[in-house]
């Protein structure tokens, strides 16, 4: 049995001798931790770039079904919701004046959501309101979505998603 134990105690001796390590040592660990981090960052900002695309997509996406509901509404009833009435005309029959007599909505699928930031889209009737000045005044309707900084105008992934641009 002795004999036994000293050539296992001499075949670990010789194993450490070739460089055999019994684990990793505390500044390998903090190696690899650190490389997971940078790699961990920099998928971190891919991430965060895709998704400010998609929600960019996804707003352009909503005011073109709303534009298409808008002129679904407007070939039944004869004109558009007022700007008061809102995007809710398409979704149900609006009380407000002027009350629309051949409304046959809903024109939409489901009721008119938020942008992806939380807001509400904004929607001007140019036969109840003056249109923005940078709108072609010939458009019946303008629909917008103030973007990720939810104040108008903006640059880049800040800059105003707009149904006449």
């Amino acid at each position: 049995m002795k004999k036994n134990l000293k050539k296992i105690m001499e075949m670990r001796k010789n194993e450490r001798k070739k460089g055999w390590k019994e684990g990793f040592t505390f500044v390998e660990t903090l190696g690899v931790l650190a490389i997971g981090a940078a790699l961990t960052a920099g998928t971190t900002v891919s991430v965060s770039k895709l998704v400010a695309t998609a929600k960019r997509t996804s707003a352009k996406n909503q005011i073109e079904e709303y534009s298409s509901a808008l002129q679904s509404y407007f070939l039944d009833c004869g004109r558009f919701p007022t700007t008061e009435q809102g995007l809710n005309a398409l979704w149900e029959k609006p009380e407000m004046y002027p009350v629309p007599d051949n409304w046959n909505g809903p024109y939409l699928e489901k009721k008119p959501a938020l942008d992806p930031w939380g807001e509400k889209f904004g929607y001007i009737s140019a036969e109840s309101s003056p249109l923005p000045q940078q709108v072609n005044q010939n458009i019946p309707f303008v629909l917008y979505s103030y973007g990720p900084d939810k104040t108008e105008g903006g640059v880049g992934n800040n800059a105003d998603i707009c149904s006449w641009e």
